[in-house]
Protein backbone atom coordinates (compact mmCIF):
# COMPACT_ATOMS: atom_id res chain seq x y z
CA UNK A 1 0.00 0.00 0.00
CA UNK A 2 1.56 3.54 -0.91
CA UNK A 3 1.90 5.22 2.14
CA UNK A 4 1.96 8.40 0.54
CA UNK A 5 -1.55 7.98 -0.90
CA UNK A 6 -2.93 6.99 3.06
CA UNK A 7 -0.68 10.49 4.13
CA UNK A 8 -3.04 12.06 1.51
CA UNK A 9 -5.95 10.20 2.10
CA UNK A 10 -5.65 11.37 6.12
CA UNK A 11 -4.86 15.06 5.44
CA UNK A 12 -8.19 14.99 3.55
CA UNK A 13 -10.03 13.81 5.92
CA UNK A 14 -8.85 15.93 8.55
CA UNK A 15 -8.94 19.08 6.25
CA UNK A 16 -12.51 18.21 4.87
CA UNK A 17 -11.35 19.56 1.51
CA UNK A 18 -8.97 18.99 -1.26
CA UNK A 19 -7.69 22.14 -1.92
CA UNK A 20 -6.77 22.68 1.80
CA UNK A 21 -5.10 19.23 2.46
CA UNK A 22 -3.20 20.20 -1.12
CA UNK A 23 -1.73 22.92 0.88
CA UNK A 24 -1.27 20.97 4.13
CA UNK A 25 1.07 18.67 2.05
CA UNK A 26 2.65 21.24 -0.18
CA UNK A 27 1.22 19.63 -3.56
CA UNK A 28 -1.20 20.59 -6.01
CA UNK A 29 -4.70 19.66 -5.41
CA UNK A 30 -4.71 17.60 -8.62
CA UNK A 31 -1.95 15.27 -7.26
CA UNK A 32 -4.17 14.78 -4.22
CA UNK A 33 -6.77 13.92 -6.43
CA UNK A 34 -4.75 11.33 -8.34
CA UNK A 35 -3.33 9.79 -5.26
CA UNK A 36 -6.60 9.28 -3.64
CA UNK A 37 -8.40 8.07 -6.79
CA UNK A 38 -5.64 4.90 -6.67
CA UNK A 39 -5.79 4.55 -2.92
CA UNK A 40 -9.61 3.94 -3.69
CA UNK A 41 -8.72 1.52 -6.75
CA UNK A 42 -6.22 -0.44 -4.66
CA UNK A 43 -9.11 -0.99 -1.98
CA UNK A 44 -12.00 -1.33 -4.27
CA UNK A 45 -14.21 1.11 -2.74
CA UNK A 46 -15.00 4.87 -2.56
CA UNK A 47 -13.58 6.74 0.90
CA UNK A 48 -15.03 10.51 0.29
CA UNK A 49 -18.18 11.62 -1.63
CA UNK A 50 -18.06 15.11 -2.83
CA UNK A 51 -20.74 17.80 -0.49
CA UNK A 52 -21.14 21.33 -1.11
CA UNK A 53 -18.56 22.29 1.88
CA UNK A 54 -15.97 20.18 0.58
CA UNK A 55 -15.33 15.79 0.41
CA UNK A 56 -16.92 14.23 3.47
CA UNK A 57 -15.63 10.50 4.24
CA UNK A 58 -17.87 7.52 3.08
CA UNK A 59 -18.79 4.92 5.31
CA UNK A 60 -16.10 2.62 3.92
CA UNK A 61 -13.67 5.71 4.30
CA UNK A 62 -14.78 6.14 8.18
CA UNK A 63 -14.50 2.63 8.65
CA UNK A 64 -10.66 2.63 6.96
CA UNK A 65 -9.33 6.57 8.84
CA UNK A 66 -8.63 4.91 12.40
CA UNK A 67 -6.38 1.82 10.60
CA UNK A 68 -5.24 4.45 8.23
CA UNK A 69 -3.36 6.33 11.12
CA UNK A 70 -2.17 3.84 12.62
CA UNK A 71 -0.40 2.82 9.48
CA UNK A 72 1.19 6.18 9.27
CA UNK A 73 2.23 6.12 13.14
CA UNK A 74 4.00 2.54 12.47
CA UNK A 75 5.58 3.98 9.63
CA UNK A 76 6.75 6.96 11.80
CA UNK A 77 8.22 3.99 14.62
CA UNK A 78 9.67 1.95 11.75
CA UNK A 79 11.89 4.80 10.74
CA UNK A 80 12.59 5.94 14.17
CA UNK A 81 13.67 2.14 15.14
CA UNK A 82 17.22 2.63 12.69
CA UNK A 83 17.36 6.39 12.64
CA UNK A 84 20.93 7.60 14.14
CA UNK A 85 20.11 8.10 18.01
CA UNK A 86 16.49 7.35 17.90
CA UNK A 87 17.24 3.54 18.80
CA UNK A 88 19.19 2.82 21.83
CA UNK A 89 23.08 2.44 21.89
CA UNK A 90 24.19 -0.82 21.68
CA UNK A 91 27.29 -1.52 23.81
CA UNK A 92 29.32 -4.96 24.40
CA UNK A 93 30.88 -5.79 28.11
CA UNK A 94 31.70 -9.10 28.25
CA UNK A 95 30.57 -9.76 31.77
CA UNK A 96 27.67 -7.64 34.28
CA UNK A 97 29.69 -7.72 36.85
CA UNK A 98 33.53 -6.45 35.19
CA UNK A 99 34.92 -3.59 34.98
CA UNK A 100 33.46 -2.99 31.66
CA UNK A 101 30.29 -2.77 33.13
CA UNK A 102 31.16 -0.50 35.81
CA UNK A 103 32.17 1.97 33.07
CA UNK A 104 28.91 1.87 31.60
CA UNK A 105 26.79 2.04 34.68
CA UNK A 106 28.92 5.64 35.49
CA UNK A 107 27.86 6.91 31.91
CA UNK A 108 24.32 5.95 32.56
CA UNK A 109 24.87 7.78 35.76
CA UNK A 110 26.18 11.02 33.71
CA UNK A 111 23.38 10.20 31.05
CA UNK A 112 20.24 9.10 31.78
CA UNK A 113 18.34 10.26 29.22
CA UNK A 114 20.21 8.01 26.33
CA UNK A 115 18.58 5.05 25.82
CA UNK A 116 21.20 1.68 26.16
CA UNK A 117 20.85 -2.26 25.69
CA UNK A 118 24.16 -3.51 26.93
CA UNK A 119 24.90 -7.00 25.46
CA UNK A 120 27.59 -9.63 26.66
CA UNK A 121 29.27 -11.57 23.68
CA UNK A 122 32.24 -14.02 24.51
CA UNK A 123 34.82 -13.85 21.83
CA UNK A 124 36.62 -10.81 20.29
CA UNK A 125 36.02 -12.15 17.21
CA UNK A 126 32.48 -12.05 17.47
CA UNK A 127 32.37 -8.85 18.89
CA UNK A 128 34.13 -6.94 15.99
CA UNK A 129 32.29 -8.74 13.51
CA UNK A 130 28.92 -7.37 15.04
CA UNK A 131 30.43 -3.83 15.45
CA UNK A 132 31.44 -4.40 11.40
CA UNK A 133 27.86 -5.58 11.23
CA UNK A 134 25.68 -2.78 13.15
CA UNK A 135 24.40 -5.33 15.49
CA UNK A 136 26.45 -3.32 18.48
CA UNK A 137 27.81 0.15 18.27
CA UNK A 138 30.89 -0.53 20.67
CA UNK A 139 32.32 -2.91 22.73
CA UNK A 140 34.80 -3.57 25.60
CA UNK A 141 37.67 -5.22 24.75
CA UNK A 142 40.87 -6.07 27.08
CA UNK A 143 43.28 -6.40 24.29
CA UNK A 144 44.48 -7.13 20.85
CA UNK A 145 45.07 -10.50 20.56
CA UNK A 146 49.31 -10.80 19.27
CA UNK A 147 48.85 -11.70 15.57
CA UNK A 148 45.51 -10.36 15.09
CA UNK A 149 45.03 -7.09 14.29
CA UNK A 150 41.77 -5.10 14.11
CA UNK A 151 40.59 -4.63 10.84
CA UNK A 152 41.19 -0.95 9.61
CA UNK A 153 37.62 0.38 10.02
CA UNK A 154 37.42 -0.60 13.87
CA UNK A 155 38.72 2.15 15.37
CA UNK A 156 39.79 1.80 19.81
CA UNK A 157 41.30 4.19 22.48
CA UNK A 158 42.52 2.53 26.04
CA UNK A 159 40.07 3.45 28.52
CA UNK A 160 40.79 1.69 31.76
CA UNK A 161 43.65 0.01 33.00
CA UNK A 162 43.02 -2.43 36.03
CA UNK A 163 45.38 -3.23 38.46
CA UNK A 164 45.11 -7.13 39.05
CA UNK A 165 44.75 -8.14 42.64
CA UNK A 166 45.45 -11.53 44.74
CA UNK A 167 42.30 -13.64 46.41
CA UNK A 168 42.91 -15.83 48.91
CA UNK A 169 41.27 -17.53 51.44
CA UNK A 170 41.38 -16.91 55.11
CA UNK A 171 43.84 -19.84 55.27
CA UNK A 172 46.24 -19.11 52.18
CA UNK A 173 49.73 -18.42 53.44
CA UNK A 174 49.92 -14.90 51.73
CA UNK A 175 46.09 -14.41 53.44
CA UNK A 176 47.68 -12.02 55.68
CA UNK A 177 49.78 -9.38 53.46
CA UNK A 178 48.70 -6.11 52.76
CA UNK A 179 50.17 -6.16 49.77
CA UNK A 180 52.23 -9.36 47.57
CA UNK A 181 55.46 -8.46 45.02
CA UNK A 182 55.19 -10.63 42.21
CA UNK A 183 57.95 -12.28 42.88
CA UNK A 184 56.01 -13.59 46.12
CA UNK A 185 53.57 -15.19 43.79
CA UNK A 186 56.53 -17.51 42.27
CA UNK A 187 55.40 -20.74 43.52
CA UNK A 188 52.24 -19.90 44.45
CA UNK A 189 48.99 -21.65 42.89
CA UNK A 190 47.17 -19.51 40.71
CA UNK A 191 43.58 -21.33 39.74
CA UNK A 192 41.71 -19.50 37.20
CA UNK A 193 39.36 -22.07 35.32
CA UNK A 194 37.47 -19.09 33.24
CA UNK A 195 40.71 -18.97 31.04
CA UNK A 196 39.59 -20.39 27.14
CA UNK A 197 42.68 -20.82 25.05
CA UNK A 198 42.53 -18.13 21.92
CA UNK A 199 40.86 -15.46 23.79
CA UNK A 200 42.35 -12.00 24.61
CA UNK A 201 42.84 -13.01 27.87
CA UNK A 202 44.39 -16.33 27.86
CA UNK A 203 46.71 -14.38 25.47
CA UNK A 204 47.17 -11.56 28.45
CA UNK A 205 47.59 -14.34 31.21
CA UNK A 206 49.94 -16.65 29.31
CA UNK A 207 52.63 -13.64 28.72
CA UNK A 208 52.34 -12.70 32.60
CA UNK A 209 53.43 -16.18 33.50
CA UNK A 210 55.93 -16.28 30.95
CA UNK A 211 57.25 -12.63 31.80
CA UNK A 212 57.07 -13.64 35.75
CA UNK A 213 57.56 -17.76 36.14
CA UNK A 214 53.90 -18.22 37.33
CA UNK A 215 51.88 -20.86 37.86
CA UNK A 216 48.62 -20.34 37.15
CA UNK A 217 46.44 -23.40 36.43
CA UNK A 218 43.08 -23.30 34.56
CA UNK A 219 42.55 -27.10 35.13
CA UNK A 220 38.74 -28.13 35.68
CA UNK A 221 35.09 -27.19 34.54
CA UNK A 222 34.27 -23.41 34.15
CA UNK A 223 31.17 -23.58 37.00
CA UNK A 224 31.16 -19.75 37.63
CA UNK A 225 31.92 -17.34 39.90
CA UNK A 226 30.32 -18.55 42.79
CA UNK A 227 32.06 -22.28 42.37
CA UNK A 228 35.19 -20.32 42.11
CA UNK A 229 34.99 -18.27 45.32
CA UNK A 230 33.49 -21.45 47.42
CA UNK A 231 37.02 -23.33 46.01
CA UNK A 232 39.36 -20.16 46.65
CA UNK A 233 37.74 -19.95 50.47
CA UNK A 234 38.08 -23.70 51.32
CA UNK A 235 41.31 -24.59 50.36
CA UNK A 236 44.39 -22.71 51.47
CA UNK A 237 46.80 -23.85 48.20
CA UNK A 238 45.25 -21.78 46.04
CA UNK A 239 44.73 -18.32 45.00
CA UNK A 240 42.78 -16.51 42.01
CA UNK A 241 43.68 -12.79 40.38
CA UNK A 242 40.59 -10.64 40.27
CA UNK A 243 40.75 -7.26 38.39
CA UNK A 244 40.51 -3.97 40.81
CA UNK A 245 37.02 -3.19 39.92
CA UNK A 246 35.42 -6.48 39.41
CA UNK A 247 32.29 -6.56 41.90
CA UNK A 248 31.65 -9.99 43.11
CA UNK A 249 29.70 -10.47 46.43
CA UNK A 250 29.96 -13.60 48.45
CA UNK A 251 28.87 -14.64 52.29
CA UNK A 252 31.16 -13.26 55.10
CA UNK A 253 32.04 -16.03 56.45
CA UNK A 254 34.06 -17.14 53.47
CA UNK A 255 37.04 -14.91 54.57
CA UNK A 256 38.10 -14.38 51.47
CA UNK A 257 41.01 -11.72 50.65
CA UNK A 258 41.49 -9.13 48.34
CA UNK A 259 45.47 -8.28 48.12
CA UNK A 260 47.11 -5.58 46.09
CA UNK A 261 50.43 -6.64 43.35
CA UNK A 262 53.18 -4.56 43.18
CA UNK A 263 57.18 -4.45 41.91
CA UNK A 264 55.32 -4.22 39.19
CA UNK A 265 51.25 -4.33 39.23
CA UNK A 266 49.92 -6.00 36.23
CA UNK A 267 47.72 -4.19 34.91
CA UNK A 268 44.58 -5.37 32.51
CA UNK A 269 44.30 -2.44 29.93
CA UNK A 270 40.65 -1.82 29.13
CA UNK A 271 39.70 -0.57 25.43
CA UNK A 272 36.46 1.17 23.44
CA UNK A 273 36.27 -0.24 20.14
CA UNK A 274 34.39 0.83 17.54
CA UNK A 275 33.35 1.24 14.05
CA UNK A 276 35.16 4.35 12.40
CA UNK A 277 31.66 5.34 10.50
CA UNK A 278 29.47 4.85 12.78
CA UNK A 279 27.28 7.90 13.20
CA UNK A 280 24.97 7.30 16.45
CA UNK A 281 25.61 10.49 18.19
CA UNK A 282 25.40 8.78 21.64
CA UNK A 283 28.47 6.82 20.77
CA UNK A 284 30.27 10.32 20.39
CA UNK A 285 28.58 11.29 24.14
CA UNK A 286 30.70 7.64 25.64
CA UNK A 287 33.96 8.64 23.98
CA UNK A 288 33.97 11.86 25.13
CA UNK A 289 32.67 10.25 28.66
CA UNK A 290 35.12 8.22 28.85
CA UNK A 291 37.87 10.18 27.66
CA UNK A 292 36.78 12.73 30.44
CA UNK A 293 36.74 10.02 33.03
CA UNK A 294 40.01 7.86 32.06
CA UNK A 295 43.24 7.88 34.41
CA UNK A 296 46.15 7.70 33.22
CA UNK A 297 47.66 4.56 31.39
CA UNK A 298 51.09 2.54 31.07
CA UNK A 299 51.76 4.21 34.49
CA UNK A 300 55.30 4.25 36.51
CA UNK A 301 55.14 0.21 38.60
CA UNK A 302 52.58 -1.52 36.09
CA UNK A 303 53.21 -4.36 33.82
CA UNK A 304 50.98 -5.15 30.44
CA UNK A 305 52.16 -7.10 27.56
CA UNK A 306 53.58 -5.08 24.99
CA UNK A 307 50.94 -5.88 22.33
CA UNK A 308 48.11 -4.35 24.02
CA UNK A 309 45.98 -1.96 21.92
CA UNK A 310 47.60 1.71 22.55
CA UNK A 311 46.44 4.45 24.18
Amino acid sequence: MDLEAVRTFVAVAEAGQFQKAAADLSITQQAVSKRIAALERSLGVRLFTRAPRGAELSIDGQAFLPHARELLRVAERAVGSVRPGRRPLRVDVIASRSAQSGLMRGFHRAYPEIDLDVVMLFEIETAVAAIRSGAIDASFRAVAAPGRPLPEDIESVRVLDEPLQLLTGPAHALAGARSVTVAQLVGHRIWMPGIVPGTEWGAYYHDLVAEFGLTIEATGPNFGSDALLDTISDTPALATFMGEHTRLIWPADHGLRRIPITDPTPIYPHSLLWHRDNPHPALATLRAHLAATAAGHDAAGTWAPGWVIPR
